[in-house]
């Protein structure tokens, strides 16, 4: 009995086939950041930059979604221990992008709060992001670029940097940043900002808490961020991600309401961390007078 005979024909291969591999996250590239994790003098630490100097790096639609991807995926990758934060050109950032702005007026309700909500969402996420993030600021932080401050563990600014919260100049308000602002420098101070639009210098930025270093020019700010990171590539990255988070559970009234005692719940923190490896490698070394594993020379 004679066999029958298959079809030669071969089905066409499906999207994302063992041989299409699918993008990885890393691969798609950015048009307004750049991203960097070549650096080998300070592995570990993710190096976003806002790249859209012609605008004095604005924010616009693309930037806010561009900036949510590297937060949502790109420095979760367990390699990366610090983000360090800065502006390409002559400004860190100026706020938001005029045409962007324009576009808004002919937005309808719900077009304008999906817009405002991905802002939001933004500045939430890179808050919360369990890791450090430093702040390299220069030039001028306005409007949103105060907010961008305002979330990074440790900003440090060029003693020429002006900052303003200029929304009120618009007949608009700093909502979207506005409770990132007030944790960072307090009711009285968001209140009187908010209010005036008026400028201030690097000097009132420390004063108020909003930044933490001022040194003198670009190039000062280039060693001081070096010797930051430094300091830090000698810390647990474990240690650093809980101390960030019970900072914030702590301060930010929606997250403190969750513990019932605060005492039970900084002893337990304490109590769950002293078991893990990284705390027990570091109490070794230090007994011991060595480096812990996780120490970058």
């Amino acid at each position: 009995m004679a066999k029958k005979k298959t079809s030669s024909s071969k089905s066409p291969r499906p999207k994302n086939s063992p041989t299409q591999k699918p993008k990885k996250i890393e691969d798609v590239p950015y048009t307004t950041l750049r991203v960097e994790t070549q650096d080998f003098a300070r592995p570990g630490v993710l190096t976003v930059t806002l790249n859209r100097p012609q605008v004095r790096n604005a924010f616009n639609e693309v930037l806010i979604a561009e900036l949510t991807r590297v937060f949502e995926a790109h420095a979760r990758d367990p390699k990366i221990k610090i983000v360090l934060l800065k502006g390409e050109g002559q400004t860190f950032c100026a706020g938001g992008d005029l045409n962007w702005m324009k576009n808004s007026i002919e937005f309808t309700p719900k077009q304008n709060l999906k817009d405002t909500s991905a802002l939001a969402h933004l500045f939430g996420l890179m808050n919360t992001y369990p890791k450090p993030v430093v702040g390299a600021i220069h030039g001028a932080a306005l409007g949103g670029g105060v907010g961008l401050v305002s979330i990074c563990d440790i900003a440090i600014a060029t003693s020429d940097t002006i900052f303003s919260l200029s929304e009120v100049r618009l007949g608009l308000i700093p909502a979207c940043i506005a409770p990132f602002v007030i944790s960072k420098i307090g009711a009285s101070h968001a209140r009187a900002l908010f209010i005036s639009a008026e400028r201030f210098g690097a000097e009132k930025a420390k004063e108020i808490g909003l930044v933490h270093q001022v040194v003198t020019d670009q190039v000062a700010l280039e060693s001081a961020v070096n010797s930051t990171l430094a300091n830090m590539l000698q810390c647990g990255p474990l240690a650093m991600s809980n101390a960030k988070k019970i900072v914030l559970d702590l301060s930010w009234p929606e997250r403190r309401r969750n513990q019932k005692d605060p005492l039970v719940y900084v002893a337990k923190v304490l109590a769950d961390l002293r078991v893990t490896k990284e705390a027990q490698e570091g109490v070794k070394a230090f007994l011991e007078k060595r480096k812990p594993s996780w120490t970058v020379n």
